[in-house]
């Protein structure tokens, strides 16, 4: 078998769990990757089955204890896809969910490219090419039984546990002058008010489950989180486009979640998101 052909059967496998909801163990030996860089060749290949452009970025494992739980050495990348992005207030599916978590980010847009170069990104040059800050929820999964002992190049080439992505509104051009390292941000798991679509803002959530975090629980600040993704993808060839989103990993221990639950992610002055997990 080429290496092409593994590439591609590996990425057949993962994707074909993905859809179907199921689990495997881990990749065969065969088709296993042994490199950060296997696992990014895998993981490539789930743009070609998207109709639509990659819609954006998402780091993994930003914290320490992030890292030590999955047992990892460091962040690791992965892909949005538009079929699987939704905004604040709409419903997502719940599905076969396995991490059954949801989790609180500082999300940027790009306004121009960040193309690959042989020198790194430094903050400020990065910082100077966003858009816009938004508050996000990532809602991941695995494809594996036990996500924690399957390494980083399995994690990478499972797309680093990407599944649901939910953006929230733009936050007031304001941010810029905050430390987000020290911003508060606050997280609700709620009883969910059954309507259809969409979540009825007027109706005051009833928390089951409130956590806190701060931007520095993000390898110390969402920034630095979002240079190093944008260093990371350099170093690999790829660029990352005007448009896209970049969520920068969770600023507080993630939440675990149930169908038919609501979940609020209070960003105070740079805004708030919410959706509710399909009750199925």
């Amino acid at each position: 078998m080429t290496v092409d052909e593994r590439i591609h059967t590996a990425s057949d496998l993962l994707w074909t769990h993905w859809v179907d909801g199921r689990r495997l163990s881990a990749i065969p030996e065969a088709l296993r990757p042994v490199s950060r860089e296997d696992g990014y060749a895998i993981q490539a290949q789930l743009e070609a089955r998207s109709a639509h452009p990659l819609f954006g970025w998402k780091i993994a494992a930003t914290s320490v204890a992030g890292q030590k739980h999955i047992a990892v050495d460091g962040p690791l990348a992965g892909r949005l896809l538009q079929e699987r992005a939704f905004a604040s207030g709409d419903t997502v599916p719940y599905g076969a969910n396995h991490m059954r978590v949801a989790e609180a980010e500082f999300a940027f847009r790009m306004r121009v490219d960040l193309p690959p170069r042989a020198s790194d990104y430094a903050v400020d040059e990065v910082m100077a090419a966003i858009d816009t800050l938004h508050p996000a929820i990532e809602i991941p999964d695995s494809r594996y039984d036990d996500f924690t002992i399957v390494g980083a190049a399995q994690l990478i080439a499972d797309n680093a546990c990407g599944h649901y992505f939910v953006l929230g509104a733009a936050a007031p051009e304001s941010w810029r002058a905050i430390d987000l390292a020290a911003h508060r941000v606050v997280g609700q798991v709620c009883e969910a008010h059954k309507e259809v679509g969409r979540v009825r803002e007027a109706d005051p959530p009833v928390s089951r489950v409130t956590r806190e975090g701060i931007g520095a629980n993000v390898l110390g600040d969402p920034r630095i989180a979002l240079a190093w993704l944008v260093n990371e993808l350099s170093r690999l060839n790829i660029p990352v486009r005007a448009g896209q989103v970049v969520t920068t990993g969770t600023c507080l221990t993630p939440l675990e979640i149930a169908p038919g639950d609501r979940v609020v992610m209070d960003f105070g002055t740079l805004g708030r998101v919410e959706t509710v997990l399909a009750d199925e």
